[in-house]
């Protein structure tokens, strides 16, 4: 039976109408016909796949309610957004997951390595190998090499060809995506923010879903502009006596919202995310002079995440962002078993003194029995930004 031909799994009539309307919406697309790719992290070069005119979308890796299911077969001690992403393709309750020709990973850390082993025996799986440093020559040869590697799987998987000029065309469009949500998110640099944090987070995160780009771009202008209508003629839904924080981190979404939300309730406003769900992948574009391939591969290389080392791009990223939102402070974000960000923790905190801001770090996973702690500990510190 093809990916076209499958059914929705057994269990859809127990789904929300949100998770109903996920997988009715990736069935169509492989009705008409699209390859649908799924991929885990930000490294993973989208505009190959809209360069080979296949729909690329991120896998559900947000929830802890598959997470029993994955610790039959993964170590209870792994990293929760490992043991969810595994969880979601054993229980076929990820829609994108489910009706993915190819699902992409990337070598960021020890954990996912493994995992994509198991995950190889149930879906088709095409792990790119990461170089963990930015600064040599060799790592980033190395890194164009397996942007063409994955060029040429493509090619041979989905029986197409991919021109530098359809490369191009893909960096435009996608540079056009980035471009937007930056204008989008930088709505909360003004005092006070055009948005909550909750609300700048859910539209980055949604934006990841939705499949047709030209709708995408007609709606990410339509938030701008009802917002900054809304902003201009008054409406301002933020308190300018609000705290402003910008948070780091891990990948945050879904479960990890309640992070955002204790910060909020706490006499704060989030402005500012410099995790992969926001800044990460938004703040700059990939060049549209000059070699597509060698643009793209530095592009993605240059992402300034705990898995390289040293990771100046992280720090230069976050510097700005604390400027460009006036940060009162900057809350971590770090997954519980995520060595490469508890670590690095240290060296955000030293970085972030010697710029005067505050720090807080918070450590989490995808269960709800940390709340209490979690607000405890983020009102204590909105007090001593008073």
């Amino acid at each position: 039976m093809t990916i076209e031909d499958r059914p929705l799994p057994g269990i859809f009539d127990s789904f929300t109408d949100a998770r109903k309307s996920g997988f009715l919406a990736v069935k169509s697309l492989k009705q008409e016909g699209k390859g649908v790719v799924g991929t885990f992290c930000t490294y993973t070069p989208y505009e190959l796949f809209m360069a080979a005119d296949l729909v690329p979308v991120g896998l559900c890796s947000t929830s802890d309610e598959t997470i029993t299911e994955a610790e039959k077969t993964l170590p209870s001690n792994l990293c929760p957004l490992i043991k969810a992403s595994y969880g979601f393709a054993v229980t076929d309750k990820c829609p994108y997951m489910y009706y993915s020709d190819l699902v992409v990973g990337e070598t960021t850390c020890d954990g996912k390595k493994k995992m994509y082993e198991f995950l190889g025996r149930i879906k088709d799986v095409y792990v790119m190998q990461l170089p963990q440093t930015q600064e040599l020559p060799t790592a980033r040869s190395a890194w164009l090499s397996e942007v063409r590697r994955l060029k040429d799987f493509l090619e041979v998987k989905f029986s197409r060809t991919i021109t530098d000029d359809d490369l191009r065309g893909a960096i435009k469009r996608r540079n056009l995506e980035r471009a937007k949500l930056k204008e989008f998110y930088e709505l909360s640099a003004l005092v006070p923010p055009a948005m909550t944090g909750l609300n700048q987070l859910a539209f980055l995160f949604g934006s990841q879903f939705k499949f047709n780009h030209a709708v995408k771009i007609e709606e990410i202008d339509a938030a701008i502009k009802r917002l900054r209508d809304a902003y201009q003629s008054g409406q301002k839904p933020v308190d300018k006596a609000l705290k402003r924080i910008v948070i780091t981190g891990c990948p945050m979404g879904g479960v990890t919202e309640k992070v955002v939300k204790v910060i909020e309730e706490s006499g704060a406003v989030v402005v500012a995310f410099e995790n992969c769900t926001g800044a990460k992948q938004y703040d700059r574009l990939v060049p549209e002079e000059g070699d597509p391939w060698s643009n793209l591969a530095d592009f993605y290389l240059d992402i300034g995440c705990a898995v390289m080392s040293p990771n100046p791009n992280r720090f230069e990223l976050l510097g700005r962002l604390c400027d460009r939102f006036s940060a009162d402070g900057v809350i971590e974000m770090v997954l519980t078993a995520c060595q490469p960000y508890s670590v690095e923790s240290i060296n955000i905190r030293e970085f972030l003194r010697g710029k005067g801001i505050p720090f807080m770090s918070l450590e989490t996973d995808y269960s709800s029995g940390d709340l209490e702690l979690l607000r405890n500990r983020s009102v204590a510190f909105v007090e001593t930004l008073s």
